[in-house]
């Protein structure tokens, strides 16, 4: 667990990060977390494991809070109904204290995070899909945009 001068450095770090690495970094935090509260089932550490799975279900709450449908459209709807899946399947796991429902919500988090990884260039701007104009992560846009602040289906409006 990070110390409070940990903490608030991440923090800080990912409130200065734009919004397209936020989202890499809360996939990887929730990716960290589910990877936890696996090795905490096989150690039977009903505390750390009830915490590493609420860690994961929080962030993935923060994803479906950011989501902007108006923006997003069909991709934003369909990112929302698996993030609302992987939540119920971390309560599972939690609930039931079993790692399966843990091992899909990473596989999944994981395959977000590929996705997501790919469809942002090294400068920072989202790759569409060709002929869609659609990219990975909730990006909806009917012509590539070099303002991806604009183009991006999240609202970071804290």
């Amino acid at each position: 667990m990070a110390n409070p001068i940990q903490q608030q450095y991440l923090h800080a770090e990912l409130l200065t990060q734009d919004p397209l690495k936020q989202v890499q970094i809360l996939y990887r935090a929730a990716i960290d977390s589910v990877i936890a509260a696996r090795r905490y089932v096989q150690e039977k550490n009903i505390g750390e494991r009830s915490r590493s799975v609420m860690k994961a279900y929080s962030i993935v709450n923060e994803l479906l809070y950011t989501l902007d449908h108006a923006v997003g459209g069909d991709l934003s709807r369909n990112l929302a109904a698996l993030y609302t899946y992987m939540q119920t399947k971390l309560l599972e796991a939690n609930s039931q204290q079993t790692e399966p429902p843990l091992a899909e919500v990473q596989r999944l988090l994981s395959t977000l995070l590929e996705g997501w990884s790919s469809a942002v260039l090294p400068d920072g701007h989202v790759q569409t899909a060709p002929d869609r104009g659609i990219a990975v992560g909730g990006v909806s846009t009917d012509e590539p945009s070099t303002d991806t602040q604009e183009s991006v289906a999240v609202n970071y409006s804290y």
